[in-house]
């Protein structure tokens, strides 16, 4: 197979709409616009720089799309409250770009060449991010106001680096700096994608020690707790396979990850007791509240509509005993901070949206994903606290490994009906 520049040039392109899609600052200004241009490059390429669909891939594509499109459907007309068509929409324009996005790499490429764009684009990610981490000390006087539609107030240098320094600076030994967030919304989606780099760099490709060095420093510069605590998982399995001699795997272990424990230990303590309570707070009614309103809606949930969602959390946490006593255990008193915000929790948001066959459903695809084959289980764990950390489960690059799982059942049973 042939690959060529202008190839390159088009994959390397789409996957890096497809990650920026998926928590991308360009995409939190301007979702609707850039969503609708993914898209339409997207068609494009597989129109004009694409082979003809095999029969198997078509077919395996098409009921994937209709087992989750007609779970999308019931979820909208059987939800227990009113839900916006437009919101709807944007969930079937991130499955069609999932879908057209897969059958693109299965159709017209292989799993290596998939793997390498994806490895090859969260290096350019780190990239920037420690460009990003660097230029703040220098441009922090000159940088210019930039609101989202959800009216947060971001920081940028000409629309290429970003901040939130109001809500971001924090100091580890007096050393104060901005939490890096690369090109993304938070510091805790661009953790996400330097975890993964360092996942590709450790078990698959191992190419490079300088990429392993830089994605671990630039987790630190993040001061995420759970991009922590992946890095120190991940670490672990790292060292634990590259040394022979497993005696001298202790001290080296201590040596280096001594570091990442102590802005760890700062990171957690400041969240449980100090300036960070809220964030802990908030996180903890996240994992909560969506399980008791699951309990009460079953069978549907309340539907994907993220004002319904919200205004279904307020009328909750005013209605339920039991949350009542949980916020009391837990110190949350903040309404503001727990019910006028989306769930950060994608798993119990999901549960409590649309009830729990279609996350059982849903979630079984999601683990079932043939996308990264490499030490599975450290990968599994990895998606799995991303999204119960972060709000993305439904967003285009996660969507990815729900609609892997899907086509790898399909394709299995095309296989057998061959076969037979």
């Amino acid at each position: 197979m042939i690959y060529s520049i202008q190839n390159k040039i088009i994959d390397t392109i789409l996957f890096f709409l497809m990650i920026i899609s998926t928590g991308g600052m360009y995409f939190v200004l301007n979702r609707n616009i850039m969503s609708i241009c993914f898209f339409i490059f997207l068609v494009f390429t597989i129109i004009f720089f694409g082979n003809q669909i095999k029969k198997k891939i078509f077919y395996a594509s098409v009921l994937t799309f209709l087992c989750i499109f007609t779970l999308g459907i019931i979820n909208f007309f059987f939800a227990i409250s009113d839900q916006s068509i437009n919101k709807y929409g944007f969930h079937f324009l991130s499955l069609i770009i999932g879908v057209f996005f897969i059958v693109h790499f299965q159709n017209n490429r292989n799993e290596k060449i998939f793997l390498d764009r994806f490895y090859f684009v969260l290096k350019i990610i780190a990239l920037h991010a420690a460009v990003n981490f660097i230029l703040y000390f220098f441009i922090q006087n000159n940088l210019s106001d930039v609101i989202s539609r959800d009216k947060d107030v971001y920081k940028t240098f000409f629309h290429i680096f970003y901040y939130m320094p109001e809500k971001s600076v924090v100091s580890i030994l007096n050393f104060e700096f901005c939490r890096n967030q690369g090109l993304f919304w938070e510091p805790g989606i661009l953790q996400i994608y330097l975890n993964m780099l360092f996942f590709l760099e450790a078990f698959v490709f191992k190419k490079s020690k300088l990429f392993l060095v830089l994605a671990s420093v630039l987790i630190v510069t993040t001061y995420s707790t759970t991009g922590l605590i992946l890095l120190l998982f991940q670490s672990f399995f790292y060292f634990k396979s590259s040394f022979e001699n497993k005696k001298i795997l202790a001290p080296i272990l201590i040596i280096l990850l001594i570091p990442i424990y102590l802005v760890l230990s700062s990171n957690v303590k400041e969240k449980v007791s100090g300036e960070r309570e809220a964030s802990f707070q908030k996180r903890m009614f996240d994992l909560t509240q969506p399980f008791f309103i699951a309990l009460d809606y079953p069978l549907t949930g309340i539907g994907l509509d993220l004002i319904q969602f919200q205004k279904k959390r307020q009328e909750f946490y005013i209605s339920s005993n039991r949350l009542q006593s949980i916020n009391s255990s837990l110190g949350v008193q903040a309404k503001f901070e727990t019910t006028e915000k989306g769930s950060s929790n994608s798993i119990m948001f999901l549960l409590a949206c649309t009830g729990f066959p279609t996350t059982i459903i849903l979630l079984f695809m999601f683990y079932k994903q043939k996308i990264i084959k490499s030490k599975r289980y450290i990968w599994l764990i990895l998606l799995t606290l991303s999204v119960i950390s972060e709000p993305l489960l439904l967003r285009p690059f996660f969507f990815l490994f729900i609609i892997s799982g899907f086509l790898n059942i399909f394709t299995k049973i095309n296989n057998q009906k061959v076969l037979t």
